[in-house]
């Protein structure tokens, strides 16, 4: 699915095993770099961000770091990163879940945030009710950093988070139940295109 998805031109692979031990999680971040950087056609290449764990993503040279609720506190690894830890264009992500955390990640550093869930999904409904296409633009028009529409969104409903200006979205289950992860972009990208 990494191959197929940095082959096809995705902005961003967030990797996302949290139940992967470290040396594994590793090994498959090293992967997912390397085929980033044999795929990038001239200064685009997919940008490979680890969702938690940060030391894997320095180690392997990823692109950033996603933290979520039970991460470290965004601040602080903010801070560390920015005091010259990490390279200048490192990605520092942020999920939020509300508009004062949204505000929050914003004023901390962070380089772009994950809001939702903005519709119904099994995966989010821990985190309270979905918050809505009217949340989300708000949200992005407040904040200066770039919004990521997470949580129930599928190709349907691509097109109404970007049409309320969210920078882009973020799915699992739409990826993986395509067979054609170029054809998905490509909508994605018209969807982008006619907002």
């Amino acid at each position: 699915m990494i191959r197929a998805a940095v082959a096809a031109g995705a902005d961003w692979v967030q990797i996302r095993e949290k139940e992967l031990p470290a040396r594994g999680l590793l090994a498959l971040t090293d992967s997912a770099v390397a085929m980033a950087r044999e795929t990038a056609e001239g200064s685009r290449k997919t940008r490979i961000i680890v969702n938690d764990r940060m030391d894997v993503a320095l180690a392997a040279g990823a692109d950033g770091v996603h933290l979520g609720r039970a991460s470290v506190d965004a601040t602080h690894v903010i801070r560390f990163c920015r005091e010259g830890n990490a390279p200048p264009d490192f990605l520092i992500g942020v999920s939020c879940h509300g508009a004062l955390e949204s505000r929050e990640a914003e004023q901390a550093g962070a380089s772009y945030i994950f809001f939702g869930p903005v519709f119904d999904t099994p995966d989010k409904r821990a985190f309270g009710a979905p918050r809505g296409i009217e949340e989300l633009r708000a949200v992005s028009n407040e904040l200066r950093i770039p919004v990521i529409a997470i949580g129930g969104v599928n190709l349907a409903n691509a097109g109404e988070c970007l049409r309320a200006g969210a920078s882009g979205i973020a799915a699992i289950r739409m990826f993986q139940e395509v067979s054609d992860i170029a054809a998905l972009r490509d909508s994605i990208e018209c969807l982008r295109r006619s907002r």
